[in-house]
C-alpha cells in the first residue's frame, strides 16, 4: 500500500518536511494548515516542490467547528469552507480533512449535522474535492466512529467519506468490529497513531503523547486490518502529535516513522497469511544471545575495566590482528576493550549471536537501520553493523562459523578453572537520550523481535528515570533502556548518562566472595536499604547477614528470586553488575535502582575527590 505522513508529526518549516518525508521514501503527504500558512511558498510553489519529491499531496487539513450550527453560521461556514477548498486546490490536494465540532454554537442534532455536511460535499465537488468526516475524541457530540458513520451515510452524498484515526477510536476503547461492515466506497481517509495507555484528559493526551506504530500500547495491527477488511483503497498515513518528535530532526523522524509503518504491513500481511509478502524486509532470525559487548576504553579506563574483568573471573584470551582491541572471556561472556582513546570508559557496540547473520543484517538495511563504516583487514570476518538510535553499534554474529568474527583475534590463552560462578551476559543496560527512547525501543523491537515489558518511571535521587526492558520471548536477548529528561548543571549527578553490563552467575555469594577477595570495586550498599528490605519482603535472617556483608541486592516477585551487585563506576560511565535469578523472575530489580544510583554518586564522587587529593 501507499504510505503516507502529516507534515504535523515532523519539526523544521514546511520545506524541511517535505525533502525528509521523501528521503525516507514517503509516497504521500497530508499538509497540515499552520505549515503552509507559515511557508514563504505559495500553493502552486508547495504542489511543484511535492511532485518534484515524488510526493503526493493526499490530504489538505483540518477544516473545523462545521457542522450542526445556526444558519447565520452555517452561511459563514460554507464561505470559508470555499476559501479552504480553492486552496486545497491550489496544492493539488484531492481531499480535505474535517473534524467533528467543538464549537459552543454546535447543537446536538443528527439531522442538522447530516444536511449541512450535505451542503459542505457540494461545495467540495464543486472544487473537484471530497471530504473526509472525522470524529475527535473530544468532539462536542460526535466523539465515536459509529457515530460520524451515521452521519456520512445519512449525509449520502458522494464527496462526503468517512476519515478513520487510530488514535481517536482505539483512546476511547471503541469498538472496532463494525468497520468491517462499513462500505468501502465510504472509507476515504485511514490515519495512525499508536500511543501508551495513560490516565488523562483525551485531547491532551492527543496533543503531546501520540507515537508512530509499534512504540506505544495500541493494537494497530488488529485496527488496521479491519479497515483493510473494509475494503479501503488509500495509503496508510501517520498523524502523530508528540512534543519529542517535533523538536528532533525531520530527517531522522522520518525514517523512524518509515520503519514504524514497514514494521506494522509486515504484521499485517502475517496477521492475513501467516507468511510475510515479498517485498516485506526478511524476517527477524531468533536471537541466541549476546556474542560479545565492546566497551572504548582509554589508558586510564582500560586498565581499571581490565583489572576488574580479572577479578570477575575473566582472562584475556586474544588480541585483534589490526586493531588495539583486547578479548576477555568468562563461560559464554566475551568483553572486548578497545582502546580508541575514547575519554571514558562507555559501551560502544555489541554484538547479537544470530543462526543468519546475513538475513538480520538484509532485515537491519531494509528497515532504514544506517550501516556503519568499517575498516576491514586482510582475511578478517566480513561483519555488519548498524547504528542504533543512540549511536551503539549493534553487530550481527554467528561466532562458532568457521569464518565467524573469532577468527581475527590471535589467540593466547583459555579462560582457565571457574573460581567465580559468572556464566554469560545476561543483559546489557544502555541510556538512551530522552529525545531517542521510543525510537531505540522501536529500533530493537523490528530487528530482533524484541517486546517491550517492565516499563516503569523511577524517583532517582537526581530527577525522574524513565525505564524500559526489551526482551525476546526466550529472553537470550535482554536490553534495559533508561532515559532522563535532564542531566544538567551543577546538582546534576557525576555519572552521566551510566550503563552497565550485567553477568549471570550460578551463585551470588561465591562471586561476590571471590570478588573481594581478589580486591574488586564492589559497590557498597547503604544499612538503611537493608533494614527496609526486612521491613518489606522479610528474608530470612541468615540470608539477610549474607546479603548485608557481600553489598547483594534483592528482590522477589513471588516466590522467584532475584540477587545483584554493581561495581563501582569503571572510567567515568561504565560498570559492571553481577545477577543471578531463579526460574520465573524476569525482572531486573528496578525498584533496588535508585538506592544504587545513589550510591554510585556518592562512591564516584568520593574517588574524585580521592584521586584529586593524590594530585
Amino acid at each position: 500500500m501507499r504510505r503516507s505522513i502529516a507534515t504535523v508529526c515532523l519539526s523544521g518549516t514546511l520545506e524541511d518536511k517535505l525533502v525528509a518525508a521523501a528521503a525516507a521514501g514517503f509516497d504521500g503527504v497530508e499538509i497540515f494548515e499552520n505549515d503552509l500558512l507559515a511557508c514563504p511558498l505559495g500553493p502552486e510553489e508547495i504542489a511543484e516542490r511535492c511532485a518534484g519529491l515524488g510526493l503526493a499531496v493526499d490530504l489538505y487539513q483540518p477544516f473545523r467547528d462545521f457542522e450542526a450550527v445556526p444558519e447565520e453560521l452555517h452561511r459563514r461556514n460554507l464561505r470559508r469552507a470555499g476559501h479552504k477548498f480553492a486552496l486545497a486546490r491550489r496544492l493539488g490536494a484531492g481531499a480535505v480533512l474535517v473534524c467533528s465540532s467543538v464549537a459552543p454554537e454546535a447543537v446536538d442534532d443528527d439531522a442538522l449535522a447530516a444536511r449541512q455536511l450535505r451542503d459542505l460535499a457540494d461545495l467540495a465537488a464543486d472544487h473537484g474535492l471530497r471530504v473526509a468526516y472525522e470524529a475527535l475524541a473530544w468532539g462536542k457530540f460526535v466523539r465515536t466512529w459509529e457515530r460520524s458513520a451515521d452521519l456520512v451515510l445519512r449525509a449520502d452524498h458522494p464527496a462526503l467519506g468517512l476519515c478513520l484515526d487510530s488514535f481517536h477510536v482505539l483512546s476511547l476503547g471503541g469498538d472496532i468490529a463494525g468497520i468491517t461492515e462499513f462500505p468501502a466506497e465510504k472509507l476515504f481517509f485511514l490515519q495512525l497513531a499508536d500511543a501508551p495507555h495513560l490516565r488523562m484528559d483525551v485531547l491532551q493526551w492527543s496533543r503531546h503523547h501520540r507515537l508512530f506504530p509499534g512504540q506505544g500500547a495500541f493494537d494497530l495491527v488488529g485496527f488496521t486490518s479491519k479497515v483493510l477488511a473494509a475494503g479501503y483503497p488509500g495509503p496508510l498515513s501517520l498523524e502523530v502529535f508528540n512534543d519529542v518528535f517535533r523538536q528532533a530532526p525531520p530527517d531522522r523522524a522520518a525514517v523512524d516513522a518509515m520503519r514504524s509503518l514497514t514494521v506494522l504491513e509486515e504484521g499485517l500481511v502475517r496477521a492475513a497469511s501467516g507468511t510475510a509478502a515479498h517485498r516485506a524486509p526478511p524476517p527477524a532470525p531468533a536471537p541466541e544471545g549476546f556474542a560479545f559487548v565492546e566497551l572504548a576504553v582509554d589508558a586510564e579506563s582500560g586498565t581499571e575495566v581490565a583489572r576488574t574483568l580479572a577479578a570477575t573471573g575473566f582472562a584475556h584470551v586474544g588480541q585483534h590482528r589490526s586493531k588495539p582491541v583486547q578479548l576477555w572471556q568468562r563461560g559464554d561472556a566475551r568483553v572486548l576493550l578497545n582502546a580508541t582513546g575514547a575519554p571514558r570508559a562507555a559501551i560502544g557496540a555489541f554484538a547479537v549471536e544470530t543462526g543468519d547473520p546475513e538475513r538480520a543484517a538484509r532485515r537491519a538495511t531494509a528497515l532504514l537501520a544506517p550501516v556503519l563504516p568499517r575498516t576491514r583487514g586482510a582475511a578478517e570476518a566480513d561483519l555488519t553493523s548498524v547504528a542504533a538510535p543512540d549511536g551503539t553499534a549493534v553487530f550481527f554474529c554467528r561466532t562458532g562459523a568457521a569464518d565467524g568474527w573469532l577468527g581475527d583475534f590471535i589467540l593466547s590463552g583459555a579462560p582457565g578453572p571457574d573460581r567465580t560462578g559468572v556464566t554469560a551476559i545476561d543483559h546489557l543496560a544502555l541510556s538512551q537520550p530522552f529525545d531517542a527512547f521510543d525510537e531505540a525501543t522501536l529500533f530493537y523491537r523490528s530487528l530482533f523481535g524484541l517486546a517491550p515489558e517492565h516499563d516503569a518511571e523511577l524517583a532517582a535521587p537526581f530527577g525522574l528515570v524513565r525505564s524500559r526492558a526489551v526482551s525476546d520471548p526466550g529472553r537470550r536477548l535482554r536490553l534495559l533502556l533508561d532515559g532522563t529528561v535532564l542531566r544538567r548543571g551543577a546538582w546534576a549527578p557525576a555519572v552521566p548518562d551510566p550503563q552497565h553490563v550485567a553477568f549471570s552467575t550460578d551463585d551470588i555469594f561465591r562471586t561476590a566472595r571471590a570478588l573481594r577477595d581478589r580486591g574488586a570495586p564492589v559497590l557498597e550498599v547503604p544499612a538503611n536499604y537493608y533494614d527496609d528490605l526486612d521491613a518489606r519482603l522479610a528474608p530470612d535472617p541468615g540470608l539477610l547477614a549474607a546479603l548485608r556483608e557481600h553489598n547483594v541486592f534483592y528482590d522477589r516477585d513471588g516466590d522467584a528470586e532475584y540477587f545483584h551487585l554493581c561495581t563501582e563506576i569503571l572510567g567515568s560511565r561504565v560498570f559492571f553488575e553481577i545477577v543471578q535469578r531463579s526460574s520465573g523472575y524476569t525482572g531486573y530489580g528496578t525498584a533496588n535502582a535508585p538506592v544504587r544510583m545513589a550510591a554510585h554518586r556518592a562512591a564516584h564522587s568520593k574517588n574524585r575527590l580521592d584521586r584529586s587529593e593524590r594530585r
